[in-house]
């Protein structure tokens, strides 16, 4: 049974929510600074950012056991290349977000569909069998990329503030948490539900933290809001890390 083996992956946790969400943050701020801040351009961006990607998670599949540091920097790399994807496709590929957002939930669905067909459940916790946790991560990168292409919905295409799309994708969490709480709803479909809102409510924060003030933001700049993100990600994951070896 997989729940004997070492696991690999984050116990699902206050903590981790709120790890993730600074995760999303700084892969807005970290994906637009790469882009846009360096003019390096969306397909050189996803070019940085993929090959950051496949490096870190070559490293989390070959450890044998759940070490944080490895695996929320995945998350990051998911978090700040779904951002590049997103872009790409609405920027370069003229497709816009409404599309964007429909084909990369189709190709989420796509994956959970097989990983049910193959394994029977969508668990994502325990998870130590490689090819399982290979289908973990696909599904966690079309999701990243999702929330990020839906979070820029709100904001290009309906026109809102990125305070009230960050308002909006929080209520829409909370009322998760409640739903997981109070009804039996499927915990695991509450969960990626979370897992994609969470990442517009990250990026449209981020894109408060970095945008103009005529343009409803902060005007911090994505390499100060990056850096501010990337040391509180550090103290979370160093909490985190305590934590686990508190349960070891």
């Amino acid at each position: 049974m997989e729940n004997n083996k070492i696991n690999k992956v984050a116990e699902i946790t206050l903590l981790f929510w709120l790890i993730k969400i600074v995760a999303t943050t700084l892969g807005e701020t970290l994906g637009d600074f790469i882009s846009m801040t360096l003019n390096l351009g969306y397909l050189t961006g996803i070019g940085i950012t993929l090959t950051f990607f496949l490096m870190i998670l070559g490293v989390q599949l070959f450890v044998k056991k759940y070490i944080p540091i490895i695996y929320w920097f995945v998350i990051v790399g998911t978090t700040t290349l779904g951002t590049e994807i997103s872009d790409f496709i609405d920027r370069s590929l003229h497709l816009g977000y409404a599309f964007g957002s429909l084909l990369l939930a189709t190709l989420l669905a796509s994956t959970l569909l097989f990983w049910y067909y193959k394994y029977k459940n969508l668990e994502v916790y325990p998870i130590s069998e490689k090819a399982k946790e290979t289908l973990y991560w696909i599904a966690i990168l079309f999701s990243n990329s999702l929330g990020t292409a839906f979070g820029d919905f709100l904001s290009d295409n309906l026109g809102l503030s990125y305070l009230l799309g960050a308002v909006i994708t929080g209520t829409i969490i909370l009322l998760v948490v409640i739903l997981h709480y109070y009804t039996k709803i499927n915990h695991i479909l509450l969960f990626w539900i979370a897992f994609v809102f969470t990442r517009p409510f990250g990026a449209t924060f981020g894109d408060f933290l970095t945008k103009p003030i005529e343009k409803g933001g902060m005007n911090l700049g994505t390499y100060s809001s990056s850096m501010v993100s990337l040391g509180i990600i550090l103290i979370l994951i160093f909490i985190e890390n305590k934590r686990q070896r508190k349960l070891s």
